[in-house]
This record gives C-alpha cells, structure tokens and sequence, in this order.
C-alpha cells in the first residue's frame, strides 16, 4: 500500500501542442496515478520549470530577484520528476527542448522521453544521444506510460544518493 503513495509523488510535464494529444497523455498519465502539469510549447515549459531564456529576459531577471522566495519556493513544492514532450510544435522543438534541459545544471538529471508520430530513426537515435530516455510514438499507450516508471525510480533512487552525501 505505501508504494502507491509514493508513486503519486510523482509529478510529470507534459508537452504537446496538439490539445487532443495532451488531453489523450494527461488521462493515460493520471490513469497510472502520476501527478501531471500540461502545457502547450516548449517555452511554457521552460517557463514553469524557471528556465526562461537567460539572455533575452534581463528585466524579467530582476523581477525574479525580487519575489525569488516565493518563487522558489513553488518550484520546490511542484519538483518535476520526469518530462514528456512531442518532438514536432512550432517555435521550440521537443529536441531543442531536450538539449536546453540537459544544459542546465539545476534540471539535466531529470528525465526527458520524447514522443513523435513519426518513426524517423535518425531523429529518434539523435534525441537518444542527446539524453532522451525513451522515444515514444504515438499514439501513446498506457504500456508506453508504464515504461516511465523506471525511469523516474532511477532518478530517484540517484536524488536519495545526493541527499545522503
């Protein structure tokens, strides 16, 4: 019984543009007792895990300084533990969204699967090279949710390493 508590600790961002796509991965996902945040592009992604474009944003910088506490504070609380994103939306891809988390020092442990609708091998082994954990096509079942799970106990099992040193 415990472990069903601790799996619905576990929080997912999903993103997809395609409004029947993230309906369909947010019911799949809430289906296997996951947590789920939906947004529609890589950037609101970027955005809710606090990743704004570093260079552009000087004034949203220091905005940020400002109400940093409780900022934090929210994205404490929110910890995403794995995200799931489409590979093809206008403005960020799924892959620049990929390369932009695995450049981060505070997000690149998390996990990132990818989903496409296209089996494009090239595009699927790049995303895995680049930190991919899985390359997801749709439509997506709830046996390619169920692939999450290790993922996210591995990444946590690694969080559980850090805290103890």
């Amino acid at each position: 019984m415990e472990m069903a508590v601790d799996e619905t600790q576990f929080h997912v961002l999903a993103v997809d543009d395609s409004l029947i796509d993230r309906k369909l991965i947010e019911r799949l996902l809430k289906t296997s007792s996951f947590q789920v945040t939906v947004v529609d592009s890589g950037s609101k992604a970027l955005e809710f895990l606090g990743l704004n474009d570093d260079d552009d944003h000087d004034d949203d910088e220091y905005e940020r300084r400002d109400s940093n506490s409780d900022e934090d504070q929210d994205h404490q609380d929110l910890g995403v533990n794995l995200i799931i994103t489409d590979y093809c939306m206008p403005g960020m891809t799924g892959y620049d969204l990929l390369k932009r988390i695995k450049k981060s020092s505070s997000f690149r442990d998390i996990p990132v699967v990818i989903m496409s609708s296209e089996n494009i091998p090239s595009r699927i082994n790049r995303c895995l090279e680049d930190g991919a954990e899985e390359f997801l096509l749709k439509p997506v079942q709830l046996s390619d949710v169920n692939k999450l799970r290790p993922h996210l106990m591995k990444a946590r099992s690694n969080e559980r390493l850090f805290d103890q040193h």
